[in-house]
């Protein structure tokens, strides 16, 4: 096939295949098995080559023609080939899948498919369909083969599109961390929020929700302070993620959160004004809270002493005589101006108020940069970032069932804020899904997994999602979808010693929703939960929890925090247990510092559904330590397997003096 236009399931004399259908201007594509979109209807295969490693397979490298997508497909040898395919969409992503990705799909009897990033599904949907074509030559087989889309947070948007607006080309999927309509820009600018209200009590609040703390993070807090925790707490941000509150308020961000400010600024472009000048915004409310934001407003001009120039005389740094502290990290807009004072124009780039040094960003015109010069000024400006962070509260969705937006509403459902012309989130979800809406009505086998301490994603997403499934497959809801909270996981993995890696969980979920679709067997049930104010809370107990994650329970001493001296030895005692036919538990690791180094432990006897382990330990130094025992459990009871493994962890506090 080398070099070739392959049309899938076209011979030369059969009769045209239908092009994909498009019922609304600017909805989604309505794609078939058997239909050819008119945008990815020529594709070519590049290159094929045998390969080694990380496990052995051909590679199929190919490209649409006409556009900039390019896809491969990885194919294991016949003998480990069961007739399936995954294949792993995001927006942002190369060709190229990963290593662990090839050898998961070779393990578990599947060819990998990864095609470049694209917003919604078709380009995908098309390299699924190609991909049949090239495995049954490849594989010189006329099996039905069977194909699984997955994919997490932007992906997420792709891979519900792709179920709900495709037949016959996905079989099943595994969306992950997922968001919903009102997810972006949201999710962000409501963090940055909280941010400023309450940066400075964020430790306060994270030893409150830690292991062994107060469990009550609105101590010490002043009533202004309480009613913004409370109202970001109810718009989603899970109370526990607040441990790792330099995530939570995006302190090393470096757009602060709010990144998709151009977009509101784009499509809604009075917004600022209307929020320092009209009533019922805060930048004219008379509160505590309008005094805080108009206290934080920074409009301040700068003259610009000094500019260093790379070889080619551009523009890359200046020198301010001045310059506006921002202990918020809001950011700024920054417009320049020549010594006489005439506009030259806004200017991107990053502002260090501690050097009074302003580094210039990229895409700025080449006419601006020439125009800047020794002794002209900078305008620094965050009267926009200020803004954008109540947006949210202008944003009080008209479809129902978002119950976050219901603190915005008076008792007869009516906004007590103004609302914008223009809902965002569904403006962005729209784009990234493929026209798609969220309708709740999949083709196909669907397993979501979301996770307690996402900030990106709120849990409650995961809810809402299904609640649509529901609502649209009635009777039939418990027979085709499933929703999985994994504990102690956030959004991007264990970038934090009290977060777990999630890789084993969406690979258990893969392999799941595959043989749910082809041999009919239900995977384990739903998580047990319940959504209130915002916040997703399950069961303590595995059998009345679900879902496939253990459940590690960890005392010391018989306490969740104990206070001992040096030199003391303490004793930690750890139930484990599976949810009811999940797996059994396969290893166990102790990190008595709670620095993120965890330690293999036996525990004696084979792999088993529950388990209770003891250890003793002596701290020698003063501190706080947050102890942790991971236990991770596996279907098929396999230690040695790197695959489908689902860890979580037991945590407390040991204060030692």
């Amino acid at each position: 096939m080398l070099g070739a236009v392959a049309v899938p399931g076209v011979s030369a004399s059969a009769a045209a295949p239908p092009q994909c259908a498009q019922p609304q201007p600017n909805g989604p594509m309505q794609v078939t098995a058997d239909c050819v979109d008119p945008l990815y209807a020529r594709p070519v295969i590049d290159g094929e080559k045998d390969q080694t490693s990380p496990v052995p397979h051909h590679q199929v490298s190919g490209h649409f023609e006409g556009t900039n997508v390019k896809f491969n497909l990885y194919l294991p040898p016949a003998n480990r080939w069961d007739g399936r395919f995954f294949q792993l969409v995001y927006p942002l992503q190369s060709e190229n899948a990963d290593a662990q990705s090839i050898a998961f799909g070779a393990d578990s009897g599947a060819y990998t498919v990864q095609t470049s990033g694209t917003e919604g599904y078709r380009a995908d949907a098309a390299a699924a369909k190609l991909s049949r074509t090239v495995a049954a030559t490849y594989y010189r087989s006329s099996r039905r083969i069977h194909g699984y889309v997955y994919g997490g947070s932007g992906g997420s948007y792709m891979t519900i599109g792709a179920m709900e607006n495709t037949t016959g080309v996905w079989d099943g999927a595994v969306p992950f961390i997922p968001g919903v309509p009102t997810s972006i820009p949201n999710n962000f600018f409501v963090r940055a929020f909280a941010r400023l209200v309450l940066r400075g009590k964020a430790p306060q609040i994270a030893d409150a929700v830690r292991p062994g703390g107060s469990g009550n993070p609105y101590a010490g807090l002043t009533s202004t302070q309480k009613a913004v925790l409370r109202e970001v707490t109810r718009m989603g941000i899970p109370l526990r993620a607040w441990e790792n509150h330099s995530y939570v308020l995006g302190l090393d961000d470096p757009q602060g959160l709010l990144g998709f400010a151009g977009t509101v600024r784009a499509i809604d472009p009075s917004y600022a004004d209307d929020f320092w000048s009209k009533p019922g915004y805060l930048g004219t409310e008379r509160s505590p809270l309008g005094d805080l934001t108009r206290n934080a407003r920074i409009d301040q001009t700068a003259t610009i002493t000094e500019v260093e120039r790379d070889d080619h005389n551009v523009p890359t740094k200046l020198t301010l005589d001045k310059a506006p502290a921002d202990p918020n990290k809001l950011g700024f807009d920054v417009t320049a101006s020549r010594a006489d004072g005439t506009t030259i124009g806004a200017v991107t780039g990053s502002l260090d108020p501690a050097t009074r040094t302003f580094t210039i960003g990229t895409g700025n015109s080449s006419e601006t940069l020439d125009a800047i010069a020794a002794g002209g000024e900078l305008r620094i400006d965050n009267r926009w970032n200020l803004a954008l962070l109540t947006y949210h509260r202008h944003q009080v969705p008209a479809r129902p069932g978002f119950t976050a937006f219901d603190q915005f509403r008076d008792p007869t459902g009516k906004p007590i804020y103004p609302q914008r012309a223009v809902e965002i989130g569904p403006v962005i979800s729209g784009e990234v899904s493929g026209g798609g809406t969220h309708t709740g009505k999949i083709t196909g086998k669907v397993i979501e997994v979301a996770n307690l301490l996402d900030t990106d994603a709120f849990p409650w997403d995961a809810d809402w999602y299904a609640q649509q499934v529901k609502n649209a497959l009635g009777t039939r809801y418990d027979d085709e979808f499933r929703v999985w909270f994994n504990d102690n996981a956030d959004h991007i993995g264990a970038h934090e010693t009290n977060l777990l890696d999630y890789t084993g969980i969406l690979q258990q979920a893969l392999r799941d929703v595959s043989a749910w679709a082809e041999k009919g067997i239900a995977p384990p049930q739903s998580t047990r939960y319940s959504v209130t104010g915002g916040q997703v809370t399950v069961p303590a107990a595995p059998a009345q929890r679900h879902g496939i994650q253990p459940v590690v329970t960890l005392t010391v001493d018989g306490r969740h925090r104990i206070d001992v001296p040096a030199g003391k030895p303490v004793t930690f005692t750890a139930t484990i247990q599976t949810p009811p036919g999940t797996g059994r538990i396969v290893a166990t690791a102790w990190d008595f510092t709670g620095g993120g180094t965890f330690t293999p432990a036996r525990f004696g006897g084979p792999p088993r559904p529950s388990m209770r382990v003891r250890q003793t330990y002596t701290y020698t130094k003063r501190g706080t330590y947050y102890p942790a025992l991971r236990a991770t459990a596996q279907r098929d009871g396999d230690a040695a397997t790197p695959f489908a493994t689902i860890p979580d962890l037991g945590r407390v506090r040991v204060v030692v003096h």
